[in-house]
């Protein structure tokens, strides 16, 4: 099923993240968070390709395990810093034969030994999506940065890249994380002014560990507010109390979303099923999923 139609049938989608395995010896732990994931009932989930497309051969691997095994509708990244456009055009055909029909497609991390693409390797993601619109029926989408591109000058020259993937056939957009709501509203009143009506799901990503989100706020220049770095300062040496406060902070951000009309919600799950969980369970009504 298409992510376009997923949208149009529910009043709020919500959907999950998962990051292949480094290594094939790490495929069965992957494999059982995804089921584990895939009980949720998430409206679909979002398999990546790896910095540098280091983890692309179980990407499409593990997006067909997730339809065919455990009936959830599935997105696969693609990068295309990394590739050609010849072996983009294989892997195009590999998500073809394994009836994927959502493609997440990005630029990509530059790989660790080049800050530019190669000559005839792509250098941004609409090129990206132009071939995957000649390829075939995809629904293709694409990632948007409410604070920003970290490599972009200003603000404004990042909306105009990002309408030009729209423009050329991006269907919705996914955010990077971002931790204060305002940040958010702020950044959709601005790409609506620039004529960018897609779909937008707003991603979370739950902080259960605070190396890993200094980390992350290091590489993607997200800012954390005063609220969060004082929960992080309070509970972050204690594993299981900065995972409790990290999954209620991400729910209290999930809510006020849903209540201030934002459509989808998108979880960066890290390959923790029971954050995931928790977080479901803490919204099971307000998404209208008892059953969860």
């Amino acid at each position: 099923m298409k992510i376009t139609d997923i949208v149009k049938s529910r009043p709020v989608t919500i959907s999950c993240e998962l990051f292949p395995p480094k290594k094939d010896s790490d495929f069965a732990g992957v494999a059982e968070a995804a089921e584990k994931i895939a009980t949720l009932k998430p409206d679909f989930i979002s398999i990546t390709y790896g910095a540098g497309g280091g983890t692309k051969k179980n990407t499409v691997e593990i997006a067909s395990m997730v339809q065919d095994q455990f009936h959830v509708t599935s997105i696969a990244h693609l990068t295309c810093y990394s590739s050609t456009p010849q072996e983009v055009d294989a892997l195009i055909g590999n998500m073809k034969a394994h009836h994927i029909e959502n493609i997440l497609a990005l630029r990509g991390d530059p790989p660790k030994d080049a800050s530019q693409p190669l000559p005839g390797y792509y250098s941004h993601a609409y090129q990206l999506i132009e071939q995957i619109r000649r390829q075939g029926d995809f629904c293709i989408g694409g990632a948007c940065y409410p604070e920003g591109h970290v490599e972009c000058a200003t603000r404004e020259l990042d909306l105009d890249y990002l309408k030009m993937k729209v423009d050329a056939g991006c269907s919705f957009l996914t955010t990077q994380m971002f931790f204060d709501n305002n940040i958010l509203y702020r950044f959709l009143y601005r790409a609506l002014a620039k004529g960018i009506d897609v779909p937008i799901f707003a991603g979370i990503m739950p902080v259960i560990n605070a190396r890993q989100i200094q980390r992350s706020v290091q590489l993607s220049g997200t800012e954390l507010p005063n609220r969060l770095i004082g929960i992080i300062d309070k509970f972050g040496s204690d594993p299981q109390a900065m995972k409790q406060a990290g999954i209620a902070y991400a729910t209290e951000q999930i809510i006020d979303l849903i209540a201030n009309g934002v459509k989808g919600i998108h979880l960066y799950t890290m390959n923790r099923p029971e954050v995931a969980a928790a977080i479901f369970h803490n919204l099971s009504h307000i998404l209208g999923r008892d059953d969860v």
